[in-house]
């Protein structure tokens, strides 16, 4: 394995799960920004499901 790959794969894998928060969550970014009004939220359980879903799928995906 190349010396990059890692980096390659942690680059791949924060995309997804950025993209992941954003269209399943509804969430603007995953970075602490020290404000509970911005770092907590509300979330149904059909949502955080389908962000579980997705997860799970991009993992599959990315073993093919």
């Amino acid at each position: 394995m190349a010396a990059g790959t890692n980096k390659i794969d942690a680059n791949r894998m924060a995309e997804a799960i950025q993209k992941i928060a954003k269209e399943h969550l509804d969430l603007e970014t995953l970075e602490t920004r020290k404000s509970d009004r911005l770092d907590f939220t509300d979330q149904a359980v059909w949502s955080i499901r389908a962000a579980l879903e997705a997860a799970y799928q991009a993992g599959a995906a990315s073993k093919k």
